[in-house]
């Protein structure tokens, strides 16, 4: 079935999405920093299985093509999205459906299941994180000035941003998670772990550059039930470079 693209107002914004199969499980997949539907996740808009699955992707509000408004990071932007992701599945008529988080998206994944437990049926996280050490900020540091990145990522959000709002969002990025390394044990979401009842499936690319493993781990052992995957070969983009073993990995959980 095709991809179709829409954008409807969510608290008082104008959220873009993109939406394929016709199962009567929803799922929702959320990108990461920078991210959008469409670039964080081609193999599974047009692998997962259209039977079984009505799949939907968001861009969060200004990403993708969720702009206006600019992007910006208050204290509690991952709040603000986990909020505007909820509600966006609301506004299309999904009464519980599952979360699928990449990065950011897995942090805003984690904090949606904990303060809404009746809507979410089952959530997969991957490359994510509930706290910032000051070896993240390190590395997220490293990451800050876009030129250095490598012309494969960097390419598709020159063209979909131009290059100074990309550039000038991914610093504002960097400042806005660094600030929770101040706060106690570099709290982003620790304490809602435990408040997440569905089953969970949380997946970590052994060579992940972004993620430390221990983060994947210190959520799987806060999340009662939850199970672990660990990749050998991952990085932190394991959904696109392992498609196909991820697909069937996570569709196997989701049934």
């Amino acid at each position: 079935t095709s991809i179709t693209s829409a954008k409807i107002q969510v608290n008082g914004v104008h959220l873009h999405y993109q939406q394929t199969g016709e199962g009567s499980h929803a799922v929702l997949l959320l990108p990461g920093m920078l991210g959008s539907g469409q670039t964080d996740f081609g193999p599974q808009l047009k692998f997962m299985n259209k039977q079984l699955f009505t799949i939907v992707a968001w861009d969060p509000r200004g990403y993708g093509k969720s702009i206006p408004p600019c992007r910006d990071f208050p204290p509690d932007f991952f709040e603000r999205d986990a909020k505007d992701a909820v509600d966006l599945m609301q506004a299309l008529k999904f009464k519980k459906f599952s979360l699928l988080g990449w990065s950011d998206g897995g942090i805003t994944a984690l904090i949606a299941a904990a303060k809404y437990p009746n809507l979410i049926h089952k959530l997969v996280v991957w490359g994510a994180n509930a706290s910032v050490t000051q070896e993240d900020v390190r590395i997220y540091n490293g990451i800050r000035d876009v030129s250095k990145w490598s012309e494969k990522v960097r390419k598709p959000l020159e063209e979909m941003y131009g290059h100074n709002y990309f550039a000038k969002t991914c610093e504002a990025w960097v400042d806005g998670i660094s600030r929770f390394a101040e706060n106690s044990d570099g709290n982003i979401c620790q304490q809602l772990l435990p408040d997440i009842k569905c089953p969970t499936f949380i997946i970590h690319g052994e060579k992940d550059p972004l993620v430390p493993q221990a983060h994947a781990e210190y959520i799987h052992k806060h999340i009662k039930g939850s199970r672990l995957l660990l990749m050998p070969e991952g990085k932190h983009n394991l959904h696109l470079r392992f498609a196909e073993d991820f697909n069937r990995q996570v569709e196997d959980f989701l049934c």
